[in-house]
């Protein structure tokens, strides 16, 4: 079932975390390697380890280890034959908010060495941050990145719906008929596209403001669908990603790194993962890619209100 947004809640914060029953615990990241786990259990050196994996004295899920593997808290692990309980550090993803101004690219590499967004990005002792969906050189808004490449390949995956939420400038009005196509869908190049809602949300002139909310993150979407109907996109901000919103107080070019009850909101969405892409291995071009014209400061569209 997708995420549901709260329209009456703040766009300057997330959502809160749900009160019921937590489906999904933080997940090990970078799961250790069996010798170096028993070594910081105090079994011996990694080395006198390895050659007690070697000689068949550790066991894993009843299964001969192997040096090298890796091991998380759900596996049984015997040495010598005896049951051993090792603890193992529970740790959340890092994930980054990063307010991105007009004039960027999402990329590391560009031939027409256009500014990019990961020159703003704090440095990572080890690995790299990796995009949650992309924002095209001539959008701005919120953009998520991390150091779980796993994480990022769920969130942007079609099939967990997580919502996108923005605040679009078009030129001229939609009338009531126009609305109606866009929420039970227009036909695209890449086939049937509807908005899962769709407001008013003020203007003036020529220059009206809209509140859409996507479940995907197809090219260049949003502005197809309104040209679908007859309308022009002008300005366009990304202000939410699943239960993650743009606050007014980021400004551009600005991160921020989410607090650990953010990031839980974040995994609760999504269900566990089997395994855990070592970080830095996604890349980072995959997922949506949303190519809008956006000018507007956050804070000047306070959808709570709408």
């Amino acid at each position: 079932m997708r995420p549901k947004a709260d329209a009456r809640r703040s766009a300057g914060g997330p959502v809160a975390p749900s009160q019921g029953k937590r489906r999904h615990e933080p997940a090990v990241i970078d799961p250790p390697k069996l010798q170096k786990a028993l070594a910081d259990a105090g079994f011996g050196s990694r080395r006198e380890l390895e050659e007690w994996i070697a000689a068949g004295r550790v066991s894993v899920n009843g299964e001969p280890a192997h040096t090298g593997q890796r091991v998380g808290p759900e596996d049984r692990i015997r040495v010598n034959g005896k049951l051993v309980q090792l603890k193992f550090q529970l740790r959340l993803p890092r994930v980054l908010v990063y307010h991105k101004p007009e004039g960027e690219i999402v990329s590391r590499d560009d031939p027409d060495g256009r500014p990019s967004v990961f020159a703003k990005l704090p440095r990572l002792k080890s690995g790299r941050w990796i995009s949650i969906g992309r924002l095209d050189f001539n959008s701005c808004g919120l953009l998520l990145f991390t150091n779980d490449g796993s994480l990022a390949n769920r969130m942007m995956h079609p099939r967990y719906e997580i919502e996108r939420e923005y605040a679009v400038r078009v030129l001229g009005e939609a009338t009531p008929e126009m609305l109606e196509r866009l929420r039970q869908g227009v036909h695209l190049e890449d086939g049937l596209a509807s908005f899962s809602l769709i407001a008013e949300a003020g203007g003036e002139g020529t220059n009206r403001w809209y509140r859409v909310i996507l479940n995907e993150g197809r090219n260049r979407e949003v502005r197809r669908m309104f040209e679908a109907v007859g309308l022009m996109v002008s300005r366009l901000m990304r202000v939410r990603y699943g239960p993650v919103h743009l606050s007014p107080r980021l400004k551009r070019g600005q991160c921020r790194d989410l607090e650990p009850g953010e990031v839980q909101a974040l995994l609760k969405l999504l269900p566990p993962d089997q395994k855990t892409t070592p970080r830095g291995g996604f890349p980072d071009q995959v997922g949506d890619d949303d190519e809008f014209d956006a000018g507007d400061d956050v804070d000047r569209f306070d959808l709570a209100r709408k």
